[in-house]
């Protein structure tokens, strides 16, 4: 990143919370709540308190991803976890990469050594085979439509999912299986991008599932939806790397998009996980994220707590995330 690149600053507050019904003994948990650093985004700060107080280990997981492990050995019945994190983005254009004269087709030939990296990601989930030759007969139609050409495909598919599949939230869980959104044509981000990622595997193009938050400022109306955080899918293309898509809103990633993890999938890249062991205790959980545009507050690089965008400014938060 040269000094002089157009930037913007986002800072982001995530707040997790558990209640359960009767004590918790003893439980672990994994976190994935410090947003990526790399030549395309620069975690400027970052603060995070669990309630109640537990000893942190951080540490990098097997996908690069900045992780942290704690072990709460003490009853009690109200978990908390709150982030605070100031991201500095630059202003690269999405497309570029696609205008070069180096256009990819179908199929696709990655070199041995290539194919042995990449294959945790050419690999989709366990479907039955006559689920799976739907979805592979789905893609292939953009394929064909597109004369073959990577780059269209892609697009065009990006495009399509937004267009004609429905965002509803709760209609879908976890276990939500992409066969099942491509049938009931409806879900939310997570279900999207699992549906995404298993089409582009299934042509051999790699994939990977990234978890983070979504910007909506104004244009908060125009989005699909709000109020939590938001998933999309990065696929490796040939002589380029990774690049995002967002299906859910039929964009590229850009300047609104901060990305926490990278995985296989959802459980690998899940900002929360946890397991308890006590005997069986109903648990509540709810969600916060509040996404707000501080590029034009002077914040030092280095700046201490008591000297971020939310302490200079009082105005209200301004922006939301998009629902996983």
């Amino acid at each position: 990143m040269q000094m002089n690149d157009p930037i913007r600053r986002l800072q982001v507050v995530h707040t997790t919370r558990y209640s359960y019904d009767r004590p918790i003994t003893r439980s672990s948990h994994r976190l994935h709540l410090r947003p990526i650093t790399d030549r395309r985004q620069r975690v400027l700060d970052f603060d995070l308190k669990i309630t109640p107080d537990a000893p942190l280990i951080e540490y990098d997981d097997v996908f690069g991803n900045v992780s942290a492990r704690f072990e709460l050995r003490q009853p009690y019945q109200e978990l908390a976890f709150t982030s605070r994190s100031l991201v500095e983005l630059v202003d690269e254009d999405p497309f570029a990469f696609a205008s070069v004269p180096i256009r990819p087709s179908f199929p696709l030939v990655w070199m041995p050594w290539e194919r042995l990296m990449l294959n945790p990601y050419l690999q989709p989930v366990e479907l039955p085979d006559t689920q799976l030759q739907e979805i592979s007969q789905y893609a292939m139609g953009f394929v064909e439509r597109n004369d073959h050409d990577l780059m269209e495909t892609l697009f065009a598919i990006n495009l399509a999912m937004n267009r004609e599949f429905t965002y509803v939230p709760r209609c879908t869980t976890v276990r939500t299986t992409p066969y099942d959104v491509l049938i009931s044509r409806k879900g939310v981000c997570q279900d999207f991008t699992n549906l995404f990622a298993c089409m582009a595997r299934l042509l051999g193009i790699p994939a990977r599932y990234c978890c983070g938050y979504l910007y909506t400022g104004e244009k908060e109306q125009d989005s699909v939806a709000n109020n939590s955080s938001h998933a999309w899918a990065e696929l490796y293309i040939p002589h380029f790397g990774w690049k995002g898509f967002d299906p859910t809103n039929g964009t590229l990633p850009h300047l609104d998009h901060v990305r926490l993890a990278y995985g296989r999938h959802y459980f690998d890249a899940t900002p929360t996980s946890g397991a308890h062991y006590s005997p069986e205790a109903f648990e509540t959980m709810s969600v916060n994220v509040e996404v707000r545009d501080v590029t034009k507050l002077a914040v030092p690089v280095n700046a201490r707590r008591d000297e971020t965008p939310e302490s200079v400014a009082g105005d209200k938060l301004e922006a939301v995330a998009v629902t996983a």
